[in-house]
């Protein structure tokens, strides 16, 4: 098969791909005509360069026609050529605009894809204007082509479209996209009947279509020239060397009609039907059940597991609708197959008509309970040879586990989209929130210990707003505080400290409902470093003594000594130095009673620095000089080192120069035989600590 002659509707291996669309082979068929127009509007003169106006933004080709028509083949034999001329070297971009079930994907999700493409980093939670504006000042500078499949509507595409008269966006979609101006159509049909009896010979070789050319041709009209059809012929007729072309035409017509009224979408309903029919009992359930693969993205164990039989027949039954044209693949080691767009409601329907919902609904919770053991055995090969997750790793079936960490890390690389859709998926079903949760929570743990938190943090920020729906459907109020709690987190990271001050409080009153003391308590700190992060240190102080006066009811002497610590803080900020004071003392009585030497003498040392703020440098030299007692009793040479540091300004201060500069000389000798620096340490108040 040709997936270039094929409408590949849906992410050959993900719903961004950077390069051209598809797998497998480049050769194309027909539509000369068409890529020869599409060149020319490239180079025509658009409205505002003949109205003498400057061209503000990217020019748009559509190519507009019928699922299966493969106007996303067309879009990607012109990038192939645009690409090879040099002309868009930033390119192609290529994102889906369309679910495989027809559902819209939202803008904010195609512009983080294109981001990703881009190797830009995105804001976690980030909305659709600030997405869409990041697209445009990434592509501001960029010679690129872009393409948009599948798009809905011109609301879908406007906001994607860069400000820069270099790069190229080609759209396809089943009709007009009004709205954008200048947009330059292409409506394509059928293919010609030369082109279509090309496609064929290739697929089932010279001698059949040599016995009866007229037939051959006869076939392309029954197929109404739509390359997908011909495909599915093509694939049935090779699978069965000893039918002849004029045996499929003749089934084809004898087909009854499906009653269908849109005339334009027979040929294809009625190519599938025909090579469906000829399907197994069992393969044709399975082919029926892909219609739940999310993002129309399906592996082996996807297979297996929705079909309830072995990866390896799985993976075999795939292969032979990779042959007849049902599904696309990569072709990779890690294969990856993609259930075209115009098939895929076909699956759906047939799906919904022949199996019961409960069989259904089973296979879905099979394919899940598949995806959170699978996710399971990724994060586990991260942890160290003989841990608990390595020797339950063990117990795994070899076809779960997994070699080596990169094998891992590559997996959920090329997975990540079907991943992510599946998440999406089971919470928005509502029956398996069990397994959702698991799933969600499976999947953040994956994401942590291959890519880190940093980096995963665009993802993680939605998997945690899915982990809210559950817990807001179920009432599940702990978790809900949880969820509030890390999004709430992520947005404080990126600068939205409003927003976070909002999801805190929520989360406060949700662990109050769960009564969770912990919950409760760090909500109240979170709202306390929000106001503080505000500037409020008014309230930012209120909220850490609440804090501090639940901790204070639990008897956990290090959370008092930290919470003391940040209290000093905020009074500090605030300059009530006689309340930071009390604070910092409180703090290192606390890490003396633990006997944390360290921890005492870093909060001596801030008692030192808010007394030299109040204009008691004396008090401030002795207390600092006890600091430097105990940091000598830890045996923390970087600290003592820094705190002779601080005497030795506050000698300066106080008009004693030489001995100041005896201090200096001691923290020197401290740094040279600890091998460090005097920049390699800091003190910090507990404010900064986690």
């Amino acid at each position: 098969m040709t997936d270039q002659a094929v409408d590949t509707s849906g992410p050959a291996g993900a719903p961004g791909t950077k390069g051209a669309t598809g797998a497998g082979t480049t050769q194309f068929f027909g539509r000369e005509r068409e890529l020869q127009a599409l060149r020319a509007d490239i180079e025509r003169a658009g409205l505002d360069t003949l109205s003498g106006r400057k061209v503000p933004r990217a020019r748009v080709l559509l190519i507009a026609g019928r699922p299966g028509s493969g106007r996303t083949a067309l879009a990607a034999e012109l990038a192939r050529g645009l690409v090879a001329s040099g002309k868009y070297p930033d390119g192609p971009l290529r994102v889906r605009l369309t679910e495989p079930g027809g559902a819209r994907i939202p803008t904010e999700r195609t512009a983080r894809d294109l981001l990703d493409l881009l190797h830009v980093p995105v804001p976690p939670g980030a909305g659709q204007d600030e997405l869409s504006g990041l697209v445009r000042t990434a592509l501001a500078d960029r010679r690129a082509l872009l393409l948009f499949d599948d798009a809905v509507d011109a609301e879908q595409v406007d906001p994607l479209l860069p400000d820069n008269p270099d790069c190229l966006v080609v759209a396809t979609a089943q009709g007009p996209l009004t709205g954008i101006p200048d947009v330059r159509p292409c409506t394509i049909g059928g293919l010609s009947a030369d082109a279509s009896v090309q496609l064929l010979r290739r697929a089932i070789g010279q001698v059949r279509i040599t016995v009866d050319p007229r037939t051959a041709e006869s076939l392309g009209e029954e197929c109404g020239g739509q390359p997908a059809a011909l495909v599915l012929i093509a694939g049935w007729l090779a699978a069965r060397p000893n039918a002849s072309v004029a045996d499929v035409t003749r089934q084809l017509r004898e087909l009854p009609e499906d009653g269908d009224p849109n005339t334009g979408a027979r040929p294809l309903a009625r190519a599938f039907r025909l090579v469906y029919s000829s399907l197994p009992q069992s393969a044709a359930r399975t082919l029926r059940l892909l219609a739940l693969a999310p993002a129309g993205l399906a592996d082996a164990h996807t297979a297996s597991a929705l079909a309830g039989c072995s990866v390896t027949a799985a993976r075999t039954t795939l292969d032979d609708f990779v042959r007849l044209g049902l599904l696309h693949t990569n072709g990779a080691a890690l294969a990856q197959y993609e259930v075209p767009g115009c098939v895929a409601p076909m699956l759906r329907a047939l799906m919904t008509e022949l199996d019961r919902s409960a069989e259904v609904q089973l296979a879905r919770a099979r394919m899940l309970e598949r995806t959170v053991r699978q996710l399971q055995s990724c994060r586990a090969i991260t942890d160290p040879e003989g841990s608990p997750a390595r020797r339950k790793l063990a117990g795994l079936p070899r076809s779960l586990r997994f070699p080596h960490p990169e094998t891992a890390a590559e997996w959920l690389r090329s997975r990540r989209p079907a991943l992510l859709a599946s998440a999406r998926v089971a919470v928005e079903d509502g029956e398996l929130d069990t397994l959702a949760r698991r799933l969600v929570a499976a999947l953040v743990r994956a994401l942590a210990a291959h890519e880190g938190t940093e980096a995963a943090a665009p993802d993680l920020y939605g998997l945690h707003g899915l982990v809210l729906d559950v817990a807001e459907r179920r009432e599940l109020p702990r978790e809900q505080a949880a969820a509030l709690l890390n999004l709430g987190d992520l947005d404080a990271r990126t600068g939205r400290t409003r927003a976070a001050l909002a999801r805190y409080r929520e989360a406060l009153d949700a662990g109050r409902a769960a009564r969770d003391p912990y919950a409760t308590g760090r909500a109240m700190e979170s709202v306390a470093g929000a106001h503080a992060e505000l500037g409020d240190w008014h309230r930012a102080g209120d909220w850490y003594g609440r804090a501090l006066a639940q901790r204070l009811t639990q008897g956990d002497r290090a959370e008092e000594a930290r919470l003391y610590g940040r209290l000093g803080s905020v009074h500090t900020y605030a300059g009530r130095y006689g309340e930071a004071l009390r604070d910092w003392r409180a703090a290192a009585a606390r890490y003396r009673r633990l006997g944390d030497r360290a921890g005492h003498a870093r909060a001596l040392s801030e008692a030192a620095r808010v007394q030299e703020y109040a204009g008691r440098p004396q008090e401030s030299l002795h207390t600092c000089r006890d600091a430097v007692e105990w940091a000598r009793k830890a045996g923390d040479v970087r600290l003592e080192a820094a705190l002779q540091l601080r005497l030795a300004d506050t000698l300066d201060r106080l008009g004693e120069p030489a001995a100041a500069q005896l201090h200096r000389n001691a923290a020197d000798r401290l740094l040279d035989e600890g091998e460090g620096s005097a920049s390699a340490y800091e003190i910090r108040s507990a404010s900064t600590e986690s």
